[in-house]
C-alpha cells in the first residue's frame, strides 16, 4: 500500500484529489493538509510514501515545502504550470512535477513510477522549461521585484529590505533590463508568469 499526503489550500482540489486516489487499488490517503507551514508535522505524524504539493499555500509556499522535506518522495501538484517554478522544485530535489489539469491517470502513474525510484515530469512542462531556461534574476534582484510586484515605491522597498534608494534602483533597473520589461510592474509580470518569483 502506497501511504499518500496531500497538501492543498483549496478544500474542493484537496478532497477531490483525496476521493480520486482513494479509489485507486494499492493507495491510501493517510492525511491531508491546507496549510504549507503543517505539512512537515503531518509528515512526522504519519509517515507517508509519498507527499503531493501544491506550490501556492498559506504559511510555506510548496517550493519551500519541498526543500524542507529533501529525500522523501514528492509530488508537485500545481495550476501553475510556470517553467522557473519545475526549475527550483528540481533543485529542491522533488521526484515528480505534475499541473493539475493532466489527467488523474497521470498522478496516479506518476505516484506509482516515484515510488521505484523514477523522477516524473509533465512533458509539456520539460519542453518549456528548456525554451524559457533558468531565471537570469539575481537573488537580491528577485526580492525587489517581488516587494515591487505589490506597487510598493522605492521607498517602501528600500525600508523593507533595508536597502538605500539608490540600490533598489539598480536592482530594479538590472532586473527590468534582465526581463525585456519596460517598467518594473511588467518586470515583475514577466518573472511572475515564467516563475521566477
Amino acid at each position: 500500500m502506497i501511504r499518500v499526503l496531500i497538501a492543498d489550500d483549496q478544500d474542493l482540489v484537496r478532497g477531490g484529489l483525496a476521493a480520486l486516489l482513494a479509489l485507486e487499488d494499492g493507495i491510501e490517503v493517510v492525511a491531508e493538509v491546507g496549510r504549507g507551514d503543517l505539512v512537515e508535522s503531518a509528515v512526522a505524524e504519519h509517515d507517508p510514501d509519498v507527499v503531493l504539493l501544491d506550490i501556492e499555500m498559506p504559511g510555506l509556499s510548496g517550493l519551500d515545502v519541498a526543500e524542507r522535506l529533501r529525500g522523501r518522495r514528492v509530488i508537485i501538484v500545481t495550476t501553475f504550470g510556470r517553467p522557473g517554478y519545475l526549475s527550483r522544485a528540481l533543485d529542491a530535489g522533488v521526484a515528480g512535477f505534475v499541473v493539475k489539469d493532466a489527467p488523474v491517470t497521470e498522478l496516479t502513474a506518476a505516484v506509482r513510477r516515484v515510488m521505484t525510484g523514477e523522477r516524473v515530469i509533465d512533458p509539456r512542462l520539460a519542453v518549456s522549461a528548456l525554451t524559457v531556461g533558468p531565471s537570469p534574476l539575481t537573488q537580491r534582484e528577485t526580492e525587489v521585484l517581488r516587494v515591487a510586484a505589490d506597487g510598493s515605491t522605492v521607498a517602501d522597498i528600500a525600508r523593507r529590505l533595508f536597502l538605500t534608494e539608490g540600490t533598489v534602483r539598480n536592482y530594479l533597473s538590472s532586473a527590468i533590463g534582465k526581463t525585456g520589461a519596460r517598467n518594473r510592474v511588467e518586470a515583475a509580470r514577466v518573472a511572475e508568469s515564467r516563475g521566477w518569483l
